[in-house]
């Protein structure tokens, strides 16, 4: 009982893969002509095999002159089906498999193929006869003149526009300029314009052979085959690109209008981000200066996210050719951009942690200036000698950074000397001096005043540090000399010199260091005393 279930479902499971199995199929043709279409097996023997036996039979009653065409007929037998004969001589038969799989009449497919091989016959006997080889001949010779004389006409044409141009140089033809730069030289436009001819003329030589060769193969039986193919090398893919542009205009319309929309949204994004930073809008915990670089970041989120959205809808996005370019270059831009993407992470930490703006006054490592310029790469800093320096912000960001307009508009930056006086020098007249010197400085503020530091009591001198405050961070340079200047004439008119760090002098013999409009009048320099001891 076991043995005929397995029977049974080997049986039904032979039936299953049957009726999936995909069906054969194979086109008889005759000079490029299509016959029939063959479904089925004759015995078994497949489509395929029963085209190339017929095939060959065909061409043989094509290339036999002798037999008469008219002597092509059906017959029908009924255990084998509708057999199409040329006299005695069989060409096909046509089986009830074949009809019933054609969904027509054995009889009348096998007289339809009869007729057509009757037609294709004799047109190839027509156009083997020596008649119609004569004409054609003369239309070969006819059309080999017409292309020679085109091709005599092109190169005279491109001689004569040669010379023309060479004539035009420097007078029609003249030289590119922007202002006193030459961009491109009339010679150099002379040698692109015969290059142009050049081309010009390449391209109608070959266009021109292109389609005298297949007119002349299509002429003659035994080569007007090679005619369609030769000229499907160009025409084929000319109807692909065709076929796809219009295929692709629907996705076209979709991409334009993905582009319109993201341009506007960027459009309203950059009013939005305009207005914060120009401080009409006001958001808790947002400064204006926050505005241009969030407004960059949201702008390329915007559009990778249309590109993201654009992509599948480029022609041959799916190809694994585009999408191995794709890989490629996004592995040269990541690589070759590491640089870059460091900059801009550290463009963005130092704009958000408002380290300094526009304009500030910073020291950044050993440069001293003023913040001219701040990107999301590179910060360019104007020095006080009136040098631009550019710095990337990954370098930026790993050094100390120094901002002295930070707290100069509201409590003011310190700004600090140091000056060396002998212990002869009363030091609250010093505290006096230096306070006298200061007050009179440009850019010194007298509220908060300035005061004084003791900073040491050294073996020759005591070191004084005078700290006054300013809101002219931009012109410490200035302030610095109009306060040193200020030193140096308070202390003078007081008479009090100013000898340190190091001065020698024999005091019992010597000039005073005080310049000479603030010496007492009639001052004269002591004479060398000695005393006995």
């Amino acid at each position: 009982m076991y043995r005929y279930i397995a029977l049974v479902f080997l049986s039904l499971h032979s039936l299953v893969v049957w009726a999936d199995a995909p069906v054969e199929t194979a086109r008889l043709t005759l000079e490029g002509e299509p016959l029939f279409e063959f479904r089925t097996r004759v015995g078994s023997v497949p489509p395929a095999d029963r085209v190339r036996l017929i095939t060959a039979r065909l061409d043989k009653l094509l290339n036999d002159p002798l037999v008469d065409l008219n002597s092509i007929s059906v017959q029908e037998e009924q255990d084998i089906g509708w057999k199409i004969m040329a006299g005695e001589n069989l060409l096909l038969v046509i089986t009830p498999a074949d009809a019933k799989a054609d969904n027509r009449p054995g009889k009348l497919i096998a007289a339809s193929i009869a007729f057509r091989i009757k037609e294709i016959a004799e047109a190839d006997r027509k156009a083997k006869s020596p008649r119609e080889l004569l004409i054609h001949s003369l239309y070969a010779l006819l059309y080999t003149l017409a292309v020679i004389l085109l091709l005599v006409a092109i190169r005279y044409l491109h001689r004569r526009l040669v010379k023309t141009i060479e004539v035009w140089q420097g007078t029609v033809i003249r030289s590119v300029h922007i202002k006193t730069l030459e961009v491109l030289p009339a010679e150099r436009i002379s040698r692109i314009l015969c290059w142009l001819l050049g081309a010009l003329r390449l391209v109608l030589t070959v266009g021109l052979l292109y389609i005298y060769v297949p007119l002349v193969l299509r002429l003659f039986p035994w080569t007007a085959q090679l005619s369609p193919i030769l000229l499907g090398y160009v025409a084929d893919p000319l109807r692909q690109i065709w076929n796809g542009f219009v295929a692709f205009i629907p996705n076209l319309f979709f991409i334009a209008i993905n582009i319109l929309v993201t341009r506007y949204v960027l459009k309203f994004i950059r009013l939005f981000f305009t207005e914060i930073e120009k401080g009409n809008l006001h958001f808790s915990g947002f400064y204006p200066e926050w505005g241009e670089p969030t407004y960059q970041m949201v702008r390329i989120l915007a559009i990778a996210f249309s590109i993201v959205i654009i992509f599948p809808y480029i022609p041959g996005s799916s190809s694994a050719a585009f999408q191995g370019v794709s890989v490629f270059l996004g592995l040269i831009v990541s690589l070759g951009s590491s640089s870059a993407i460091s900059n801009l992470i550290a463009g963005l930490v130092l704009t958000y942690t408002r380290s300094f703006r526009i304009g500030d006054r910073v020291r950044i490592a050993d440069t001293v200036g003023d913040v001219v310029e701040k990107t999301l790469l590179v910060t360019r800093i104007a020095t006080v000698k009136n040098v631009e320096i550019s710095i990337p912000n990954s370098l930026v960001l790993g050094c100390h950074i120094i901002n002295y307009n930070t707290s100069a508009q509201t409590k003011g930056l310190i700004l600090h000397t140091e000056v060396t006086i002998g212990y002869d020098a009363p030091w609250r007249k010093v505290h006096e001096l230096l306070l006298k010197a200061a007050l009179r400085s440009k850019g010194i503020l007298h509220e908060p005043a300035p005061f004084i530091l003791q900073k040491s009591l050294d073996d020759s001198y005591v070191r004084y540090e005078l700290n006054a405050y300013t809101r002219q961070a931009n012109s410490m340079a200035g302030v610095y000399s109009s306060l040193h200047e200020n030193i140096q004439d308070a202390f003078n008119e007081a008479g009090v010199e100013i000898m340190s760090p190091a001065y020698s002098a024999i005091r019992d013999g010597n000039t005073v260091t005080i310049p000479e409009e603030n010496r007492p009048v009639g001052y004269k320099a002591p004479a060398f005393r000695t005393t006995e001891i």
